[in-house]
């Protein structure tokens, strides 16, 4: 495995505007110093959180999946986030994850009620792993983070991805979460939030965070916007899990 180089993006988001919003995105990766192997943006970074599920749909090949193309091939990187896409005539929020051959994407399998999710939007089946340069990338959106069996470690991810928009209310849980996800499946994480309001008038502190497999924090962008780079060390990785092989000890089970 290579060194990974990811490049995490925390925004504020324009209220159902993605042309701006990608406008806005892409002048700030024009800050990007040097090259990246990959670049995170929060969920729903067309639109912010919002509930017109159908009008803010876009197709599987819409705009923003072209757009996200055009990214990867111009800065020869991975470039990943979530927005909603209508499939089937189903609308979900889906996690593409862009390189410069193509797109994969996960569709968020955790949806969150509290804010009528679950009633706007269809949730996925299946995790999603992806290989990128030696790594193996496990994709997950915001809400996913409270559910620890789906994102167990099976020893078939170095990474772990999660985008979000999580509200600043709820911070600490974001926080904490993110550091026992790394802990406990031995893996590298990188959790990507939104800063600002959105038009429900819930406000969102940001707390990016990229963690080594220990829990150790790398980045943490706390409540600033901006750009913000982290190098993952896959020989500490692969050293971290041979000298403390606890997932030899890990119970088995399956996913329905």
């Amino acid at each position: 495995m290579q060194n990974l180089i990811v490049t995490l993006v925390q925004c504020e988001l324009v209220w159902e505007e993605p042309a701006q919003n990608r406008r806005l995105i892409e002048a700030s990766l024009g800050q990007m110093q040097g090259a990246t192997d990959l670049i995170v943006l929060p969920e729903m970074f067309t639109t912010g959180f919002s509930m017109n599920a159908l009008s803010n749909a876009e197709s599987p090949s819409g705009a923003t999946v072209q757009w996200l193309l055009d990214v990867a091939r111009q800065k020869d990187c991975a470039i990943t986030g979530s927005i909603a896409v209508k499939q089937h005539e189903a609308v979900y929020n889906r996690m593409l994850f862009a390189t410069p051959s193509g797109v994969d994407y996960y569709d968020k399998r955790h949806l969150f009620r509290m804010a009528g999710e679950h009633k706007r939007y269809a949730a996925g089946e299946n995790r999603v792993i992806v290989p990128w340069r030696d790594w193996r990338i496990n994709l997950q959106v915001c809400y996913d983070l409270r559910f620890p069996v789906f994102s167990r470690n099976q020893g078939d991810y170095d990474l772990l991805l999660y985008v979000a928009n999580w509200p600043a209310v709820r911070r600490k849980h974001w926080r904490q979460l993110l550091i026992a996800r790394a802990i406990e499946n031995q893996a590298c994480v990188v959790g990507v939030n939104r800063v600002g309001a959105d038009a429900n008038g819930l406000q969102y502190s940001g707390d990016s965070l990229a963690l080594t497999a220990e829990g150790e924090i790398l980045v943490d962008a706390q409540a600033a916007p901006g750009i913000y780079q982290v190098v993952f060390d896959s020989s500490a990785l692969h050293d971290y899990r041979e000298r403390f092989p606890c997932h030899v000890d890990a119970d088995r089970f399956t996913l329905c």
